[in-house]
């Protein structure tokens, strides 16, 4: 793959040049593709945020609270939504999104229709629709790649000694204080553990940005055009480079910051 990406497409007769040239590497750093690239990631950024935030109290309340059956519990409902077809998760995810779905009839039902679509920024006719929406395709990478954080981040909650958290409250701290200063620090490489996984899903995912959202295209989902449709797979394989060069620098980081013990 690294090799074809070196090669080029003669423009006249759309075969591949096996010749090493940096021709593929030019047409990458345009700014369409450069678009392309930026958008990724900075989706992948965002969805990562976003379930490390929903992750945090959900495993602190399990690794804390939770005992005997409701842990049980706790975990079947982490992992009951990976029983399911990715592909059906992923178009009930759309029917819900749609202006005619729930949260389009809510939002008629409660007059807060004009929200949704100051939330779009374009107005539908009909209604509002998140199916076609970066919003909604947020909501359905979060959904799906959430249960891959909640499980690192649980059992990192979970190895914090109860006796410093005691400590820290027999010296005068305040919980949002105990929680940077304790609980964060120890619970980090978890976290950063799970970003590996939502991370990573996310920067190469081509199915859902397909389904849900505008137009818009994602690096996955250029790989897919490119080789399948324009048949260009030189730039395919260049495409795929990217995201193999950002998850190395990742996980380089993400190893020197204790994440792979978290695993």
């Amino acid at each position: 793959m690294l090799a074809q990406s070196f090669f080029s497409i003669d423009e006249f007769s759309g075969f591949i040049v096996y010749e090493w040239t940096l021709k593929t590497y030019r047409e990458l750093l345009s700014l369409a593709n450069l678009d392309v690239i930026f958008r990724s990631l900075l989706m992948a950024i965002a969805v990562t945020l976003a379930c490390a935030a929903i992750s945090v109290p959900i495993g602190y309340y399990a690794a804390r609270y939770a005992k005997g059956k409701w842990k049980a519990l706790f975990y079947l409902l982490v992992m009951l939504p990976l029983w399911s077809s990715y592909l059906v998760k992923v178009y009930s995810w759309k029917l819900l999104l749609a202006q005619e779905g729930i949260i389009g009839w809510l939002a008629a039902k409660l007059h807060l229709t004009w929200l949704l679509n100051a939330v779009l920024s374009i107005p539908v006719i009909g209604g509002p629709s998140l199916s076609i929406s970066y919003i909604g395709t947020f909501l359905v990478f979060v959904y799906v790649w959430l249960p891959y954080m909640i499980l690192p981040t649980q059992a990192a909650l979970e190895r914090v000694p109860v006796n410093l958290l005691e400590a820290s409250a027999d010296l005068g701290a305040a919980p949002n204080q105990t929680f940077w200063k304790v609980i964060f620090p120890l619970a980090l490489p978890g976290l950063i553990a799970g970003s590996i996984f939502t991370f990573s899903l996310t920067l190469g995912d081509y199915i859902i940005p397909q389904i849900i959202g505008n137009s818009s295209v994602f690096l996955g989902y250029a790989v897919y055009l490119q080789q399948g449709t324009a048949g260009n797979i030189p730039l395919a394989a260049a495409f795929t480079v990217v995201p193999i060069v950002i998850m190395l620098i990742y996980l380089t980081v993400a190893k020197r910051m204790g994440a792979f013990d978290a695993l």
